[in-house]
């Protein structure tokens, strides 16, 4: 078996996909401990990059991109390494890795432009998968790390999530040792079906007072959409919307105990830390849970068990609506409770 010195990991979406992502920097790790890793990704993923403990780089694609095409591959061809991974396919990046003549460039064989700028190819449809995101990018790399299909179980194990940063004083006087300190984040900015403010606000209605504090999180615009929602009129539920990086957010989520949101970056980043990540899904594929669901020691997920399709090509969707936040209140460990989750 090859020794690689430098592997670059190429994924330029977003957070949630970068968090799936690094159990395949786990994975390589494992497998060759004196490897370096490069993840190329975009400026607004690096915190999650910076706090993984397999990577060992972070190289920006979005500077990258803005560079003239010899200073692009050169910018490639700096780096030095053995080996591309293509994890999310990019034709411009597949294109440079060429350029840059990276000795192994790996894609799969469903995106044509990789049969001329790859060369190792593996066939690996997601679309029909019945696989976890998760255990399709480890996959990828099965002909190298010599494992099979990987359990969800194990996933849990190679995401190194342990270099968040320190969390600033402000934010840690918030916590309450003696209750339940539960995030919720009702905002997507458009990646996934919302389950509705309105099912958000019933829910911080039926959570005891005494055995929970509730956080409201989101960027800036999405605290000024939820402004005139009535989220906020009980009192119940802090709102930190626009108030912290994404690096802050990382360390203040693994300060809390749980993390209630559709399937956006906070709930894989919540599944990562260990924290009680609890998903709403619709049941469409394939944005359905066995594809997207939070993996984490305590993640969890709720969606109606039943065809739906009526609503796909509808950003409201009533499969969504139709987990009732009893359901949700149900998974929550009651009171400061989160080393004693029961299986579901």
């Amino acid at each position: 078996m090859r020794e690689f010195q430098r592997i670059i990991i190429s994924r330029t979406d977003s957070i949630g996909d970068v968090i799936l992502t690094l159990p395949v920097a786990g994975m390589l790790k494992n497998k060759f401990p004196g490897v370096e890793i490069i993840f190329l990704g975009r400026s607004y993923t690096k915190a999650v990059i910076n706090a993984c403990e397999h990577i060992d780089r972070f190289m920006n694609w979005d500077e990258i991109s803005n560079m003239s095409d010899d200073d692009a591959a050169e910018a490639f061809r700096a780096e030095k390494a053995d080996m591309i991974i293509h994890v999310f396919p990019r034709k411009e990046i597949a294109r440079l890795a060429r350029k840059a003549k990276i000795p192994i460039r790996l894609g799969t064989t469903n995106r044509l432009y990789h049969w001329g700028t790859c060369n190792k190819l593996v066939r690996l449809s997601r679309k029909r998968s019945e696989l976890h995101e998760a255990q399709l990018n480890l996959k990828l790399i099965e002909g190298i790390s010599g494992k099979g299909t990987i359990t969800l179980e194990q996933v849990c194990d190679l995401y190194g999530l342990n270099k968040t940063e320190a969390l600033d004083n402000k934010f840690i006087q918030l916590i309450d040792k003696n209750r339940f300190n539960l995030i919720l984040h009702p905002k997507s900015k458009g990646s996934a079906r919302e389950w509705g403010v309105e099912n958000f606000r019933k829910l911080i209605a039926i959570l005891p007072d005494d055995q929970f504090k509730i956080f409201i999180s989101g960027t800036a615009e999405e605290g000024t959409l939820l402004k005139d929602t009535g989220i906020f009129e009980s009192g119940k539920a802090i709102n930190l919307t626009g108030q912290m990086s994404l690096a802050q957010l990382m360390s203040f989520i693994e300060a809390c105990d749980g993390l209630v949101a559709a399937s956006t970056g906070p709930l894989h980043i919540a599944a990562a830390l260990g924290k009680t990540a609890i998903g709403i899904y619709p049941p469409i594929r394939p944005m359905h849970p066995g594809r997207w669901a939070p993996v984490g020691k305590q993640a969890k997920f709720a969606v109606i068990e039943k065809e739906c399709s009526d609503c796909r090509n509808n950003g409201m969707c009533h499969c969504m609506q139709e987990v009732s936040p009893e359901v949700i209140k149900n998974l929550i460990p009651h009171g400061h409770e989160q080393n004693n989750i029961p299986e579901i």
